[in-house]
């Protein structure tokens, strides 16, 4: 017999994770697959898509052994959003690696199309900027640069879809080719005001409406799990863009409710409601999640490397040797040390976009070591999780609906206590910190949930979030504008013009 459990299959930029919930939202069991990133050349990062299905078959097989066999009653997948593949129709093999978000192959593309003009059409329709952050100019790459894709394309030979597409087709043994609305929101090729597919952008770059999925609510019926592949026949009735379901796992039900997540970027998504915002301030507006046709939407603003800082501390410079040490280093460092790193590694995202920013590290004196670096490290993170803030208050008070008094935090990052507290300080709002640490997950399995009946309302969702920890702002006016002024002045010598 079923279970009253869900089964959350969290597929990310660096793992694939499965957590099994109970109906009090409480983590049951949970497996996780470490994810190889592969670097073909500067600025290009792609993933194997073959890896990222094993992976999932792997930790989906590992959790239901940890509950002994008992099967959830239901499935929910999230995952990383923007990235992107093709593969055969008929063999389900990729015709190239899945090129992932971060990837930046394709901002010359998008130069030449925002100098013809063409970023206000894209913008009006789809909500988003002209960036090789989504998921269209990816694919007219791959059409364009893998041998014989855009003939196979043509004769229907291709399916294509981001990443909750492609494990949805697998594990139902390629039954179902279908996305959520959030997750086509954020390839670049939908209009947002009707959810669907959009025929002219798909003419102007090129791709063949054929191979795209079909687009659904966040709930309902995926169809089930092979139970040959996983070892049981488990009903999928959810799917969201790992961001959305981080800010559904948080309960941001309401319009001016805000939550960041602090994975390998970092990602703000504040609830608008049913009002789609055209931002004035270069964010982006975004499916926040539909259910029953209905959508709500959500202003967002981006930064492509939060965690990813951290890892570059140790993996590149070899100053700490795991992520846990940052609290203490950061206590130890000299807070008028005037170090400031900005962390450009892969360009700027909201609400700078710059792709050709890079990072850099100023303010340096022989007095400067390793705790100096960490801290500026955390706080770089923390000044553009401000300058966002900053871009969203402005365009949410344009559209008159109340800005965020209090920011909702999930992800790895927020496990450091100095940083929450420098992020309070810098923002001047409380902080809240999750208890339940897997929000992106726990939002996969409140959408599944809320549709196999395990959950009968979002606020019976809502009655299981609990903080953890609030942070309050304690810094004084006058050094919170100093040390913005600082920020602002290092930010400025990164950009690329």
């Amino acid at each position: 017999m079923p279970q009253d459990s869900i089964l959350a299959l969290d597929q990310g930029t660096t793992s694939t994770r499965a957590v099994i919930f109970d109906a009090g939202g409480r983590v049951l069991a949970a497996a996780t697959r470490p994810l190889a990133q592969i670097y073909p050349q500067a600025g290009w990062v792609e993933h194997d898509a073959n890896e990222i299905y094993a992976d999932a078959v792997a930790v989906i097989r590992d959790v239901l052994q940890q509950t002994n066999g008992e099967i959830p009653r239901a499935m929910g997948i999230t995952n990383q959003r923007e990235t992107v593949l093709l593969w055969d129709r008929v063999t389900g093999e990729p015709i190239s690696n899945a090129i992932v978000w971060q990837d930046r192959r394709t901002a010359d593309y998008c130069k030449t199309l925002r100098d013809s003009g063409f970023e206000a059409e894209v913008s009006a329709k789809t909500g988003l900027l002209l960036d090789p952050y989504f998921s269209a100019t990816k694919i007219a790459w791959i059409l364009e640069n893998i041998e014989f894709a855009k003939e196979r394309a043509l004769n229907r030979d291709l399916l294509a879809g981001t990443i909750d597409c492609w494990l949805l087709w697998k594990l139902s043994g390629g039954k179902i080719h279908a996305t959520d609305a959030t997750n086509a929101s954020r390839t670049m090729l939908v209009d947002i005001h009707s959810g669907a597919w959009d025929q002219a952008l798909l003419k102007k770059f090129g791709i063949p409406k054929n191979i795209l999925p079909e687009i659904t609510d966040c709930q309902g019926d995926f169809g089930v799990t092979d139970g040959d592949l996983v070892g049981a026949e488990i009903p999928v009735t959810g799917i969201a863009g790992d961001q959305q379901a981080a800010a559904y796992g948080q309960c941001c039900f309401e319009p001016g409710s805000i939550k960041a997540t602090f994975g390998t970027g970092c990602f703000m998504l504040v609830n608008t409601g049913d009002k789609a915002v055209a931002s004035e301030n270069r964010l982006l507006s975004t499916i926040l999640n539909q259910i029953d046709g209905k959508r709500r939407y959500a202003l967002e603003g981006s930064l492509f490397m939060a965690g990813a800082t951290i890892q570059w501390l140790r993996d590149n410079l070899g100053i700490i040797e795991n992520a846990a040490e940052t609290e203490n280093l950061a206590r130890m460092a000299d807070p008028d040390s005037g170090v400031y790193l900005v962390p450009a590694f892969q360009g700027l995202g909201a609400p700078h976009w710059d792709a050709n920013a890079r990072a850099m590290i100023g303010g340096m004196t022989r007095a400067a070591g390793r705790a100096e670096i960490v801290r500026a490290a955390l706080e770089g993170v923390a000044f553009q999780v401000r300058d966002l803030m900053v871009a969203m208050n402005d365009d949410l008070k344009h559209a008159g609906i109340a800005t965020p008094q209090r920011l909702k935090v999930d992800g790895a990052m927020s496990r450091n206590n100095w940083f929450l507290q420098f992020l309070a300080d810098i923002l001047d709002i409380p902080v809240d910190r999750a208890e339940q640490t897997e929000a992106t997950a726990l939002g996969a399995a409140f959408h599944a949930g809320l549709a196999a009946g395990i959950f009968k309302t979002e606020d019976a969702c809502a009655a299981l979030w609990q903080s953890d920890r609030t942070f309050e702002p304690g810094m004084g006016s006058a050094e919170r504008d100093r040390r913005v002024a600082g920020w602002l002045q290092a930010l400025g010598r990164s950009f690329s013009k």
